[in-house]
């Protein structure tokens, strides 16, 4: 491989930080679709329609009870100078908190189902994204922050429970509302209506051209959030690398410029949705007193009463109140659709290609593997493996070696399809690979890498993690023969011991062990082993070589190794340098060659390589 060309990746596991890769690290890569996003994430609510159904009836019972009290309170005053209306006041006296002792109850009812729907609506979204996540291809997450890509799944879908569920009361009380005010001041009176509305365009320029600014905010606030979560992530899993190299100092002056742009950014997100309030306001009270003045001159020529100016006023509150709220909500959805933009960028992301109509389940796998004039680049037009070509017959143990970023980890990434070749084809057992299903193609794969993963949870847990029907007397006799077994017997809780932070306080040769132990347990047919001794001392060394010679019986093995003497038992040995096969061979075979191999294990014996 070039050396222009970064590493690439494990097989499995995503690599540190890309950063010049992560389109979500750019706030506007594409245009944003409010309307768009919003219609998409009300699709998700038609399951639950009947919850709508509920808060609809709940917002028109409490904005019916809003809009009745202040044509009331105007029958009240006008009835105070007809004492024959002495029983119509009664009556309203009676009524009126009966009326707003049931407008108190349906927002109350209609707050609780709302929260229920929008839980549920992230909950479900949740899980969307996670499910969707486990079917995104390895060079997805070889090239996204891990941190970023938690930021969305928790942080993200978080905004949006927080939000949404007030969003969703509000805007439908406000639609109700204003409505229904506006047919009531319409029967009241035409002239005041008119009147009563002639702040509204300005209402809409002022919130139109606030909420524009916001919402860049909002999604610049989001996109450092996810930053931020980003680089906690990767100090705390590196910190014994931190420490080791006293760069502290330089990762709290790194925290600190991304949490600046964080303030930065939620602090113009919080100002410039603060600013709407006071606008919307002075508009209310500039409108109320238009409708002030105005009654006032129609009630001096007795075209209106007292009692309907007051109606009015308490009408023009009412009008301004959702408008109010209808700015502030705006603005909310502001931060909470760039959440939901984010979490549909995830979304849209290509799933790995699905399998093949008629593709075939590999059930009884022999390991009969052969490359023919397979190519592949990880970039376009930018080759990494050209025109590799060899056969591993079942049982085999093939060897992997060569410098650093010559394609030793590209072979075994293209034949366990984590990655598709781009030009020839690859076989296991006489069929080319893409016409197996990938998990059952996967399934007879077996892998114990340099750097091992354990998961949190008990060593009998992760023991059996490929093989969850395995029995406690299969756990205890494949510890053994890893010699294994005497170490778990000295742990406090044995087997139901449990496993954190991916095992920090083990040995690597402890967790490469229990690794070569869990694929044991797997039993698969074809073996990957990449480096999994480079990082032990010689002792444990020798101890993993045993086991992995018990491992390797009867499989096919592919051994990625730069300690060449471990693998000069190996039936071949394949010599790769930048994407090529260079020489291939037995290890006698080779040494008689005098060629790259032989130079390279020279050189290992004398500590030069």
């Amino acid at each position: 491989m070039s050396q222009s060309l970064p590493p690439p990746p494990r097989i499995g596991f995503a690599q540190p930080l890309n950063r010049g890769g992560n389109r979500f690290m750019r706030a506007n890569d594409r245009p944003k679709n409010f309307a768009k996003t919003v219609l998409r994430l009300m699709g998700y609510f038609r399951q639950d329609w009947p919850q709508l159904v509920i808060i609809f009836a709940l917002s028109l019972a409490a904005a019916a009870a809003a809009l009745i009290g202040p044509f009331f309170i105007g029958r009240i005053i006008d009835g105070l100078t007809a004492p024959e209306d002495v029983p119509e006041l009664a009556f309203i006296f009676l009524f009126l908190p009966i009326l707003y002792a049931w407008d108190a109850l349906a927002n109350f009812f209609q707050t609780w189902v709302v929260a229920g729907a929008s839980q549920k609506l992230v909950k479900n979204l949740r899980g969307l994204l996670f499910k969707h996540l486990q079917s995104l291809p390895i060079k997805f997450f070889d090239s996204h922050m891990h941190g970023e890509l938690m930021s969305r799944l928790s942080n993200d879908t978080d905004n949006i429970a927080g939000i949404l569920g007030t969003a969703l009361v509000s805007l439908t009380s406000i639609a109700i509302t204003l409505t229904g005010v506006l047919i009531m001041m319409l029967w009241l009176s035409p002239t005041m209506t008119f009147f009563a509305l002639v702040s509204v365009p300005l209402f809409f320029l002022v919130s139109k051209g606030i909420a524009s600014r916001t919402r860049k905010h909002f999604r610049d606030q989001q996109v450092s959030l996810g930053l931020l979560n980003a680089k906690i992530e990767e100090d705390i899993s590196g910190m014994a690398v931190i420490k080791a190299y006293g760069c502290e100092n330089r990762n709290i002056i790194d925290f600190a410029r991304i949490n600046e742009d964080l303030r930065r950014a939620g602090t113009q997100a919080q100002i410039w949705s603060g600013f709407i309030m006071p606008a919307m306001n002075v508009i209310n009270n500039l409108s109320l007193a238009v409708v002030a003045f105005a009654g006032s001159v129609l009630a001096i020529n007795s075209a209106i009463t007292v009692g309907i100016i007051a109606t009015f006023i308490a009408y023009a509150r009412q009008f301004g109140r959702p408008l109010n709220e209808m700015a502030g909500v705006y603005n909310q959805l502001q931060s909470a659709l760039a959440s939901t933009e984010r979490v549909f960028d995830i979304l849209d992301q290509p799933e790995e290609s699905p399998d093949p109509p008629d593709a075939i389940l590999l059930d009884t796998p022999k390991g009969n593997i052969r490359f023919n004039g397979v190519s592949f680049g990880y970039k376009e037009d930018t080759p990494v493996i050209t025109d590799c070509s060899f056969h591993a017959p079942p049982g085999s143990v093939i060897a992997l070696v060569g410098p650093t970023g010559a394609g030793k980890t590209t072979i075994v990434n293209l034949v366990t399809r984590f990655y598709d070749i781009d030009a020839g084809i690859i076989t296991l057992d006489g069929h080319p690979i893409t016409q197996y299903s990938r998990n059952s193609l996967r399934q007879a794969f077996g892998i114990v890498l340099q750097d091992t993963y354990l998961f949190t949870g008990t060593i009998m847990d992760n023991l059996r993690y490929g093989n969850q029907s395995a029995t406690k007397e299969e756990v205890a006799a494949a510890a053994k023969l890893t010699g294994i077994d005497h170490f778990i017997a000295q742990l406090p809780d044995g087997y139901n011991t449990i496993l954190t932070e991916n095992s920090r306080n083990l040995s690597q040769g402890q967790r490469q062990l229990l690794a070569i132990t869990r694929c044991i347990l797997a039993n698969p047919a074809i073996l990957i082993l990449d480096e999994a001794t480079s990082s032990v001392d010689t002792r444990t060394e020798v101890k993993i070589q045993k086991a992995m010679g018990i491992l390797m019986e009867g499989r096919t093995s592919f051994v990625i190794a730069h300690r060449l003497r471990t693998i000069a038992g190996a039936d071949q040995i394949l010599v790769i340098d930048q994407g090529q096969i260079k020489e291939q061979g037995s290890h006698p075979q080779l040494m008689e060659r005098k060629g790259m191999y032989c130079r390279m294990f020279e050189m290992q014996l004398k500590g030069i390589f």
